[in-house]
């Protein structure tokens, strides 16, 4: 074997681009030549949004579509799925068929996660009331919440396609059952930028027994630059593991290797053009400004005693009532999309039932949830913050049999509120039929809820896309339309 071909078998891929990198190079500008030169005859295309000014910040604020009805988002997701037949549906049929068959008709052409075909309807064993000049209804689980009726619309006709959670969750969040795509804040803040320069742009929070099924992929970038990821905070302690530096390092000391860092990263930033080389500057960056702004933002000492008892926090406690008040001092710093998940809503009887567990998850949002509206309002700042409260699904009017009493998934009749933003106050949407196996006026399906919050922030959700892979991807992919009866 002659040297020539040794070296040709010693090759790697990576050498071959390195050495054909002029020749690659040289086609990759004519292409961009070409279509630049074709663009000029073309006119701009109706989903292009505005880039930053400033390429070395994707968080950069920019301008929406059209003049917004909301700045900022808060979202507290309930996972699981909560009852609407034991929170804010009364159905006496319900009641009065207790125990008998469900009507054939009604069975027709649905699914469930696990009902085996042969449970029978249950009644709810809940006392209601209707509440405020809305005449919204309410049981003695939500008393609370049942004050500010009048505060928020609530759409009692919600529907999805998915009745397994982890799937569920990610169609809810991403409007998508898969994982991989991009988030409802990941879409908030790719559109807006955030106005927050020492915190991330988009920030969740997590409370209950566990975290949510599907976990990360919930408040995933997907396939946008990570920039928009979510990042998760902790409720107490630093809000990020590790934030603050060890013994023996000084500020000093680690502001040099950030300086070197960066010189490093810019210098192959030049080189390859990548922009997760950008993103990774900038999360260096963040966290050095995040040393000096999460004590700030944690310290809930900062509240007076009437705030931290109108929320039910307690300092040094990880709650959903902490958390909520997180969310407001959050808001308040500049972050754009705030979501909170709160397990477990799931309850199917057994251990986790309507009776003891609900009433215990109940409590533990009711007053704060409450409260965040409240205190938004007092402070100026519901006006222009969407706030909603939903889970993934609803649950059925047929009970399961498992011990104790439960219901099984449903993807269709269940309750979800909005607040503020530009949202109708004192609204109910929808109505279910009298047995509440689904909607039977005015259905308001998860692409048509997050459609009509995009454009509560100023956006046509037909055109806040992203090219991936040839294609002009959106959070409503192809479906979903904005339901104007709720905006104000």
């Amino acid at each position: 074997m002659d040297l020539e071909q040794s070296l040709l078998l010693a090759s790697t891929r990576r050498h071959l681009f390195a050495q054909a990198g002029f020749g690659i190079g040289a086609l990759a500008l004519q292409q961009l030549l070409s279509e630049q030169s074709q663009g000029a005859l073309e006119a701009p295309s109706p989903h292009t949004l505005a880039p930053s000014e400033d390429a070395s910040n994707p968080m950069a604020l920019k301008p929406p579509h059209f003049n917004p009805r909301a700045k900022r988002v808060i979202y507290l997701f309930m996972a699981g799925g909560p009852s609407q037949f034991e929170l804010f549906s009364d159905k006496p049929k319900l009641r009065e068929f207790d125990g008998q068959a469900p009507p054939p008709s009604l069975m027709e052409g649905k699914r469930f996660a696990f009902l085996k075909g042969t449970e029978k309807l249950l009644g709810s064993r809940r006392k209601f009331q209707k509440h405020g000049e809305v005449g919204m209804e309410f049981s003695e689980l939500l008393p609370n919440m049942a004050k500010i009726a009048d505060e928020a619309c609530w759409v009692r006709s919600m529907a999805t396609d998915v009745f397994n959670h982890g799937p569920a969750k990610l169609f809810m969040n991403t409007g998508f059952q898969a994982p991989g795509r991009p988030s409802l804040g990941s879409w908030a803040t790719y559109g807006l930028g955030s106005a927050a320069k020492n915190l991330p742009g988009f920030v969740v929070l997590q409370s209950g027994p566990r975290g949510p099924r599907s976990g990360a992929a919930l408040w995933s970038n997907g396939f946008l630059p990570s920039s928009f990821q979510g990042v998760p905070f902790r409720s107490q302690g630093d809000p990020i593991l590790d934030l603050n530096n060890p013994k023996g390092i000084s500020k000093s000391d680690q502001r040099s290797l950030f300086d070197f860092v960066r010189a490093l990263n810019e210098e192959r930033l030049a080189t390859a053009g990548d922009p997760e080389i950008q993103t990774r500057i900038n999360a260096y960056e963040m966290a050095y400004q995040m040393q000096s702004s999460s004590p700030e933002l944690m310290d809930l000492s900062q509240e007076s005693q009437e705030t931290l008892d109108l929320y039910g926090a307690q300092i040094g406690k990880a709650s959903f009532a902490n958390n909520c008040l997180l969310a407001r001092r959050l808001i308040e710093r500049g972050v754009r999309f705030v979501q909170l998940y709160h397990t477990n809503w799931d309850h199917h009887g057994g251990g986790e039932n309507l009776e003891g567990a609900l009433e215990q998850v109940a409590a533990e949002v009711d007053r704060s949830t409450a409260a965040l509206i409240t205190d938004l309002k007092r402070r100026g700042l519901l006006e222009d913050t969407l706030v909603i409260w939903s889970g993934e699904f609803g649950r059925t009017p047929m009970g399961e049999v498992r011990g104790s009493i439960g219901r099984d998934h449903h993807v269709d009749g269940f309750t979800t509120m909005l607040a503020g933003g530009g949202v109708k106050a004192g609204y109910i949407h929808g109505e279910t039929d009298e047995l509440g196996f689904g909607s039977i006026r005015d259905k308001v399906h998860v692409h048509d809820l997050n459609a009509t919050m995009l454009h509560l922030l100023g956006f046509d959700h037909e055109r806040l896309t992203y090219r991936f892979q040839g294609r002009d991807f959106r959070l409503t992919d192809v479906h979903g339309g904005v339901v104007k009866a709720l905006l104000s």
